[in-house]
């Protein structure tokens, strides 16, 4: 589960001027990855794009975005949730059309996925418009908390707020339905840089433990070579003893052990610097999963206010289904109050009468 990469090709990035809304605003200083993603748990896709560690593109695929060809090599499309336009500049008109296609295609995927969401929101919302015993719903449901980027950007949304209007939630509950999701993207975010560095690191260290092996090998042949050649500077220093040849001989060898011995002793400084690399993805490696534990924490500590809040609102309603209920009471008591007060007004008035009849 969890987004996986479907898509990735290279582009230089533009957004629109924020001011002018015309002029184009590099965001990139060369060419970069530009990928699409697929979030397989809320059947959401997404083009991401990072320039090292920072993210420059993070757009969400709705049905109503709309990619345009402005030029044989360049496009761009509308993101009314970022508020503003992205430009990419493509090396070549295939590798523009081959984005268009995909976005078209995910834009077509994306909302299949939303008429089947909307499909089982139905089918699930009948039952409890049929049934005269169901409680009242309450204002802030789990899906309005946890649904998907997609959903929560829908044009149609202030209609869907005016559905759920008969119901007031309080104010202090609000925070807590829009702050948990922002965390848990600044999670996603630190997620997928930690992911792209992981991949790249992992190729590192299969391309590293390839020439490790390589390396290996010339050692042991070069190793071999040394003994050779030693045994060779004995069999000439028996043959011919202190022969000119043999001194010859013997300062070539000599010079050609050293020249293999410096090659052996970079080779070792190569692989300490190989196993350095590894560690350095090892702690890489525990990073990523710190921060995915991390994330699980924070996504179990929304459930958690998920449900206090529900908690909140019940007790809420009960409070004032109670003060209702007092307040009744009250006017009931003012009323029998007078009613008393009537009576000992007029008994008043026939005593004194009485007194003065008297």
């Amino acid at each position: 589960m969890g987004e996986q990469p479907i898509f990735s090709t290279r582009a230089h990035i533009f957004q629109i001027d924020p001011a002018t809304k015309k002029n184009w605003v590099p965001t990139s200083k060369h060419a970069v990855t530009v990928s699409y993603f697929f979030d397989s748990s809320r059947n959401v896709y997404r083009i991401i794009s990072l320039d090292g560690s920072k993210a420059v593109i993070n757009s969400t695929i709705t049905p109503n975005m709309t990619f345009t060809k402005t030029s044989q090599k360049f496009g761009q499309w509308a993101d009314s949730r970022a508020n503003t336009v992205y430009g990419l500049g493509f090396s070549s008109e295939s590798h523009l059309s081959k984005f268009a296609d995909k976005f078209a295609e995910f834009k077509e995927a994306a909302r299949l996925a939303k008429e089947k969401s909307q499909e089982k929101m139905e089918l699930t919302s009948t039952p409890s418009q049929e049934s005269t015993t169901a409680p009242p719903q309450s204002p802030l449901t789990s899906e309005s908390v946890n649904g998907t980027e997609d959903e929560r950007a829908v044009p149609d949304a202030p209609h869907a707020a005016e559905a759920r209007g008969g119901a007031e939630p309080s104010h202090n509950a609000l925070p807590f339905s829009h702050s948990s999701p922002g965390l848990s993207k600044h999670w996603e975010a630190e997620l997928a840089a930690l992911k792209g560095n992981n991949a790249k690191l992992t190729a590192a260290l299969l391309e590293s433990t390839a020439n490790v092996k390589q390396w290996k090998q010339q050692l042991a042949a070069y190793q071999e070579e040394a003994e050779r050649l030693h045994k060779r500077v004995t069999e000439l220093e028996c043959v011919s003893g202190q022969s000119a040849t043999a001194r010859s001989d013997k300062t070539e060898l000599n010079r050609t052990i050293g020249e293999l011995e410096v090659a052996l002793k970079a080779k070792e400084d190569e692989l300490e610097r190989l196993k350095m690399d590894v560690q350095s993805a090892n702690q890489f490696h525990s990073q990523r999963d710190s921060l995915t534990h991390k994330l699980q924490a924070v996504e179990l500590r929304n459930q958690a206010l998920e449900a206090q809040l529900d908690e909140l609102e019940q007790r809420v309603e009960a409070d004032q289904r109670e003060r209702e209920v007092f307040r009744q009471s009250l006017r009931s008591l003012l009323q029998l109050l007078d009613g008393k007060i009537l009576e000992l007004s007029e008994l008043r008035e026939a005593l004194a009468k009485l007194l003065e009849c008297s």
